[in-house]
């Protein structure tokens, strides 16, 4: 129980939905309301259709390309360090959506790699890898983070309303402290493991 715990918090927390609310916004903000809501839920099941399909083949996959679980580990600790920063330092065009006035988005930049990012994708293969025998414990956390997830970039205005750009910004730069411990964690893990070979 408390390792799926962990893991949901772990996936959510590199989701990072609240983080995510001003970014999903201003892709969105020339789209119908009403063509907003199916737009969210067509990337969201995208994004969860690609994790699932790295959990499950994260093995298979650290198999073809003659990598080790420290790698991955140390890689993915890298990287999750580097987006906690992003969180705690925004830059002022980190929220910029790249696409022209009216565009609706498909695939990129919503589901790959805001949701379906490579740290989360990484992630998932390293748990895969560190627990071959609780595939059903790693199922259920995934859904539980991206249901959480689902569920905050649903009533994306409501959360918007509530706290207002800097209670959002003051959440995002909270998460990305709690983020940075854990990318330290993953990378200690992975050098401890390479260590010991």
């Amino acid at each position: 129980m408390t390792e799926l715990f962990s893991a949901a918090v772990l996936l959510v927390l590199i989701m990072d939905p609240l983080g995510n609310l001003p970014i999903f916004m201003s892709v969105l903000k020339h789209i119908d309301p009403k063509r907003r809501r199916v737009i969210i839920i067509r990337e969201l099941l995208i994004a969860l259709v690609i994790m699932l399909l790295f959990l499950f083949t994260g093995e298979k996959m650290l198999a073809f390309l003659n990598l080790r679980a420290e790698t991955v580990s140390i890689s993915g600790g890298i990287i999750l360090f580097l987006i906690a920063i992003k969180m705690i330092f925004p830059s002022p065009e980190s929220t910029t959506s790249g696409l022209p006035a009216g565009e609706e988005p498909f695939l990129v930049p919503l589901a790959i790699p805001l949701l379906a990012g490579p740290s989360l994708l990484a992630t998932l293969m390293l748990m895969s890898h560190q627990y071959p025998g609780d595939m059903g414990m790693l199922i259920i956390a995934l859904f539980i983070a991206w249901g959480i997830t689902a569920a905050i970039l649903m009533m994306s205005g409501l959360f918007l309303r509530l706290l207002g750009a800097k209670g959002v910004n003051a959440l995002e730069r909270l998460m990305g402290l709690i983020l940075i411990m854990i990318a330290t964690q993953m990378f200690l893990d992975g050098i401890r493991a390479y260590l010991k070979l």
